[in-house]
């Protein structure tokens, strides 16, 4: 209780110094196993500093597992915290924010587990160093048949392959399906993935209308009749960045004429496991028709790049195989065992239930700064849509907030044919806190209340 850290680690942010100075104390002896440290408020006045500080410090700690923090009782130095700390500072800031980011655990207990997987796998390092076959291990595909599982797919594993990565699948799904000159077709407002792997494997994207339960399917049969298309691309829940969720009823209808075509679906399901009911992937309507890709990087984590990708039957897996070999050789072993092991031992699922309770927690506040009606969005997205008032324009808005360290981008990245509209993505997720992300919100919702040339510094 009486501890107070020397805070010589000052080149970064402060709350990292009071991490680094936690973890410099334990590996001296100054703190012992089971040390109480002193309370957040308590310890702000003594440095002199604001307590979100202080309590980011703490966070920072049990993330590297030197402490637990349990409310009502305090924040204890772990038993088994390291001794060394081998985190490193210059990755703690690491973050694209151009990208539709989860939130990030803050939970030190499940930080701490999620750190326990990765030794645990770490004992088997040198076999996992290893070339191994493309596709994953039996282990790995019973870890994936596992989690399609709660998705309602029971599909053979001769069917399922582990990736890395959904946007290395949807390269490989659509090298097979289509060649140079072709189309495919997608929602008018789409993930800007498919935009780049179109531009780089030089097919055209057609875009289909949509309506607020996703594509239409009379638009569909037009677009399919016009352009002659080799696959439709879909991201059927949550869709990214309208989060648009498909409803059953639409997407039996959107079977059904892709059935009549006989038009191949690639469903990019990379938001399927966030909603607790939702609906049934398109691949559990139309499985034989139907690549589905299930990325673990928006329910689990990013930096682990991996997908659960479904073959529409064993023939297409074989031709998917040999053009992922070619492409991608394998999924990094080393990733592929930690997420089987979190699968196994319970703690995907607990991280998934923090995504989805976070996720939540910042919709709920988003909607305090925006008024209904005015924007787009889903009570589990991780983004809201946002088309812009009062003359403003995306880039204009785009430029405005940029400082808040939300972020922000502009329709023109989403938009499939035809003048984008004036509208953006703002992301609520990644490493942000709430605190943070409150003032972001705060100061958009000012800037929309005028019109640029009364708000914006610059324009």
């Amino acid at each position: 209780m009486s501890w107070v850290p020397k805070l010589v680690d000052r080149e970064g942010p402060l709350y990292l110094s009071i991490a680094q100075a936690i973890a410099r104390d334990i590996a001296n002896g100054a703190l012992m196993p089971g040390d109480r440290l002193p309370p957040q408020r308590k310890l702000a006045a003594l440095l002199d500093v604001d307590f979100t500080t202080v309590a980011r410090g703490y966070v920072e700690a049990g993330k590297r597992g030197l402490i637990e923090s349990t409310v009502g009782r305090g924040s204890f130095v772990r038993n088994n915290a390291p001794l060394r700390d081998e985190s490193d500072p210059r990755r703690q800031l690491l973050a694209d924010f151009s990208m539709n980011m989860p939130p990030e655990p803050d939970d030190p207990a499940l930080i701490a587990r999620m750190q326990d997987g990765f030794a645990s796998v770490a004992r088997d390092l040198l076999p996992l160093l290893r070339y191994q076959g493309f596709g994953g291990a039996a282990i790995d595909k019973d870890a994936a048949s596992a989690w399609l599982g709660r998705r309602a797919l029971v599909p053979a594993q001769e069917r399922i392959f582990v990736t890395p990565g959904a946007h290395p699948a949807l390269v490989g799904i659509f090298s097979l399906l289509a060649k140079a000159g072709d189309t495919l077709l997608c929602e008018t407002i789409t993930y800007p993935g498919v935009r780049s792997i179109a531009v780089q494997l030089g097919f055209s994207l057609a875009g289909i209308e949509m309506d607020r339960d996703g594509i239409v399917p009379d638009a569909l049969e037009d677009a399919i009749k016009r352009h002659k298309p080799k696959a439709l691309y879909l991201n059927p829940t949550l869709q990214n960045p309208t989060t648009v969720t498909i409803p059953e009823k639409r997407r039996t209808q959107i079977c059904a004429v892709a059935r009549r075509h006989k038009l191949p679906i690639v469903e990019d399901d990379a938001y399927g496991f966030i909603p607790t009911h939702g609906p049934a992937p398109l691949a559990a309507i139309a499985p034989d028709m139907c690549w589905h890709i299930a990325g673990l990087a928006k329910c689990i984590g990013a930096g682990l790049r991996l997908a659960y990708v479904v073959a529409p039957d064993a023939r297409a897996g074989w031709s998917f195989n040999a053009a992922m070999r070619a492409l991608t050789v394998m999924a990094s072993p080393v990733t592929v065992a930690v997420a089987t092991r979190w699968i196994e031992d319970g703690t995907a699922d607990m991280i998934l239930r923090f995504i989805r309770s976070e996720a939540a927690a910042r919709e709920r506040l988003a909607a305090q700064f925006f008024e209904p009606g005015t924007y787009i969005s889903d009570p589990l997205s991780f983004n809201i849509w946002l088309p812009l008032a009062n003359n403003w324009t995306r880039s204009a808005f785009v430029g405005h907030v940029r400082s808040t360290s939300i972020g922000v981008v502009a329709s023109d990245a989403f938009t499939v044919g035809g003048t984008p509209s004036e509208a953006v993505r703002i992301g609520l997720g990644g490493p942000i806190s709430r605190e943070k992300l409150r003032t972001g919100l705060e100061f958009m919702s000012h800037a929309l209340e005028g019109s640029p040339e009364t708000v914006a510094a610059f324009f």
